[in-house]
């Protein structure tokens, strides 16, 4: 017998796997990705249903370990049950045959799993709802079921191998070209983004990049797609904060920037900024913006004085006066 047999053998005789089929499971018909980016190892999930809160029982992932998205006549333990298994070596094709194997269901899903070295496995069961299918390719599988048409995943496959950009740009490209071809035969309903590190930083706080949902929206990719440019605005704002900590406020400047131009109305946004400009006593670059929000909002005014008491902002007691002033 193989190395890799016994290994399985070994894995599974730690864990119960058994997949026991009940008709009352999650009706979770979708169409989903997995992939993973090539020149930063990052890896990611995503989703979309005519199903009320779709990523909260679809999409799972593990930094280091890999990504599972289960969907159709859903059984959820196939997400952590899945990474369990990749996270102790098995590649996802024996990781979802282990499954596969232990479930009287098996029929009913379809299941696609992604380990950290891009290998993908996927699974369309025989029963599931058509139109029902999937695609793989380098570093990625995207899959859909109970589609109105049987374009879907080719269709989503094509988007996410000829759009340039970073993982979750691509990634909703895949997922609005699925909408392109129509969709869920019953329509929309939410969707969600999971997007986790190539490598486990071994505190789970730090190794998700991006985790967004929409639970219950008329259009919900356009809203997804709207919160990943508000997540992407507050990744150039902690990038300025940390370029302001190290001194570089040129570099801080210019991502903030960055930052208010994607979320332009963003009060709060351009409040840390100027926090940060009067820290580093860039009075004449601060007095424009703080004048600007405490003009819209006085209660801006009260929530200054207190980060002096906090240490958030260290200035003088003539100099907080001054700024109150404006």
């Amino acid at each position: 017998m193989t190395r890799s047999f016994f290994l399985l053998l070994f894995i599974l005789s730690e864990f119960s796997f058994s997949q026991v089929y009940k008709k009352s499971e999650p009706f979770t018909h979708t169409y989903s990705i997995v992939a993973r980016d090539s020149v930063t190892g990052d890896m990611g999930v995503a989703v979309q249903s005519h199903w009320f809160s779709v990523g909260s029982i679809v999409i799972y992932g593990e930094a280091g370990v890999g990504v599972v998205a289960t969907q159709s006549l859903v059984n959820p333990s196939y997400g952590p049950k899945g990474l369990a298994l990749m996270s102790q070596g098995l590649s996802p094709q024996q990781a979802l045959n282990a499954l596969l194997n232990n479930d009287a269901g098996q029929m009913y899903r379809q299941v696609a799993f992604l380990n950290h070295k891009g290998d993908v496995a996927t699974h369309t069961g025989s029963l599931c709802i058509a139109e029902a299918g999937h695609k793989q390719g380098k570093n990625f599988s995207v899959q859909a079921n109970m589609m109105l048409n049987n374009s879907v995943w080719d269709a989503m496959a094509d988007a996410f191998e000829s759009t340039t950009g970073s993982l979750s740009e691509r990634m909703l490209a895949a997922m609005k070209a699925a909408e392109n071809e129509r969709g869920d035969i019953r329509g929309k309903q939410s969707a969600a983004i999971l997007i986790v590190k190539a490598e486990s930083t071994g505190n789970s706080w730090e190794d998700t990049i991006m985790d967004l949902r929409v639970e219950d929206h008329e259009n919900p990719i356009q809203e997804l797609e709207r919160l990943m440019q508000i997540h992407k605005a507050y990744d150039f704002m902690n990038k300025g904060d940390m370029a302001m900590e190290h001194g570089n406020s040129e570099e801080a400047e210019s991502l903030y920037m960055k930052a208010q131009e994607l979320f332009p109305d963003n009060l709060e946004m351009q409040y840390w900024y100027a926090i940060n400009l009067l820290n580093n006593k860039q009075f004449d670059k601060a007095k424009p913006i703080m004048t600007s929000i405490f003009k819209q909002n006085a209660d801006w005014k009260t929530l200054t004085s207190r980060l002096v008491v906090s240490k958030l902002l260290v200035v003088t007691n003539d100099e907080l006066q001054e700024i109150l002033s404006w």
